[in-house]
């Protein structure tokens, strides 16, 4: 698939859930999500293959004076990757890096501990870690984070990202066990050129994504899927007398060519009775990647559904 633009950093962890239908429902599978750009992307990947979600975070390394130049990286779990070549051509010396590091490690470490809220980090060990990301531009925060990734000890690690250049896919093979870039847009420009909304993602959208997938996994819990209460607590959106924003509409029509608005009232206007209509599949109702629905009350038992098919 070269090109497609997703509506939104769900929309693409949707789309990249179904190129990874061979770890569903597999209890050695763990999804990490890049903070923060990653973290809704993962979200729908670990809800669709049944997999628990997690942070990961990597904070850049920066040349002090030159801040958009990276000397390495830090990572979740505390592992520092060097970048050699500018290390050496520049004669940065060791105490300047564990300077840097330090400070970079003190922010990585309070970042952690506000995105889990007291939760412990997982274990890696043994496991296969779906690292997810909204995309690569040069690629350089992944491969930090999968050399970091490989020092925690995973049997198996699988680079997922929506948009990519085909270039730094490849590169990406050398490293990981398993590149999967759902398009590669050519001539790429930017990650943000594959979405119709590239917000930017805040600390307290990477708590909710969090502590809803947690939510949804009650202790000692296998490979269960999401809970129907927390897949409503993930996409509900609150609607002033009943009817969603120009801007919701917007973000749940997005590029669709046809929209469905459908509407039940109370006791009237019914054209069958309940038994007579058909009635979707569980897994219709949590798992389709096209259909997204939205609620707009006229009285306590009224139900309507805005239904996008691409």
């Amino acid at each position: 698939m070269p090109d497609r633009l997703f509506r939104d950093r769900r929309d693409a962890g949707r789309v990249l859930a179904g190129l990874l239908d061979q770890y569903r429902d597999r209890p050695d599978v763990l999804v990490l999500g890049l903070a923060r750009g990653g973290v809704p992307v993962g979200y729908e990947v670990a809800a669709a293959l049944g997999a628990p979600l997690d942070v990961f975070l990597v904070r850049k390394l920066g040349v002090p004076g030159r801040q958009e130049l990276a000397m390495g990286a830090i990572a979740s779990g505390g592992v520092i990757v060097i970048n050699d070549d500018v290390v050496r051509g520049l004669g940065i010396a060791p105490e300047t890096i564990q300077r840097v590091a330090e400070e970079e490690g003190r922010e990585l470490q309070r970042r952690e501990q506000a995105y889990r809220e007291g939760r412990p980090a997982p274990d890696v060990a043994g496991k296969v870690v779906i690292l997810a990301d909204d995309g690569l531009a040069t690629g350089a925060s992944m491969r930090a984070a999968v050399q970091a990734l490989r020092q925690l000890g995973p049997a198996r690690i699988v680079v997922a990202v929506p948009a990519a250049p085909e270039s730094a896919c490849r590169e990406l093979t050398a490293m990981a066990d398993e590149v999967v870039c759902a398009t590669t847009p050519s001539p790429f420009f930017a990650v943000g050129a594959s979405y119709w909304d590239f917000t930017q993602v805040t600390d307290e959208e990477v708590r909710d994504l969090l502590r809803a997938a947690a939510a949804s996994r009650p202790a000692g819990a296998g490979a269960a899927g999401p809970t129907e209460a927390a897949i409503i607590r993930a996409e509900a959106a609150p609607v002033e007398e009943g009817v969603p924003s120009d801007g919701a509409l917007s973000d749940l029509v997005g590029d669709a060519q046809f929209v469905l608005i459908g509407e039940a009232s109370h006791g009237t206007r019914r054209a069958s009775s309940r038994s007579d209509r058909p009635r979707a599949s569980s897994s219709a109702r949590t798992r389709s990647p096209n259909v997204v629905c939205a609620g707009r009350r006229r009285v306590s038992t009224s139900r309507s559904c805005c239904g996008r098919l691409s």
